[in-house]
């Protein structure tokens, strides 16, 4: 029976892209060890999931921190700069994700206020040779019929 392709797009459905990150993690790990063992390389692996939480796998225990009595300085300084240099890579992808993301959210904020801010007498329709400045104005003249005026209303319209 032959497996079906799918398409690599996000999972839209939260748990199902939980339960595939989850399975595909094993299989990524699982496969960081098979490489380690086949081709005697030092393998380390590091993710992060949409929640922030941190998964890590190391084929070496001195990559976890782990067993550093027996090396020398040298050893030790090698180890370090190896993983700060990964450290530091990890950190400049993470910071312009964030800042992507950032700059994403804002242009939205702008793009919402602009819709909220425009001005909702756009389309009012009036009638001829009415003002927009008439249909708005707060307050009683004395210029048409007399009318009651109700000062609790902001706008007030006289026909």
């Amino acid at each position: 029976m032959v497996r079906e392709r799918i398409e690599i797009k996000k999972i839209d459905n939260a748990t199902a892209r939980q339960v595939t990150f989850s399975k595909r993690r094993r299989g990524l790990f699982k496969k960081a060890q098979e490489l380690s063992v086949l081709c005697d390389a030092d393998v380390a692996c590091i993710l992060f999931s949409s929640t922030g939480k941190l998964f890590q796998y190391s084929s070496s225990r001195h990559m976890r921190g782990e067993e550093l009595n027996g090396l020398s300085l040298e050893e030790l300084q090698e180890l370090e700069k190896t993983l700060e240099s990964g450290l530091t890579q990890i950190m400049a992808k993470k910071s312009a994700e964030l800042t992507e993301e950032n700059e994403q959210l804002r242009l939205q904020e702008a793009s919402i206020d602009k819709e909220q801010s425009a001005p909702e007498s756009k389309n009012m329709n009036y009638e001829d040779g009415q003002s927009s400045e008439s249909v708005t104005t707060s307050g009683c003249t004395s210029s048409g019929p007399s009318q009651d005026c109700d000062d609790s209303s902001d706008t007030s319209l006289k026909l």
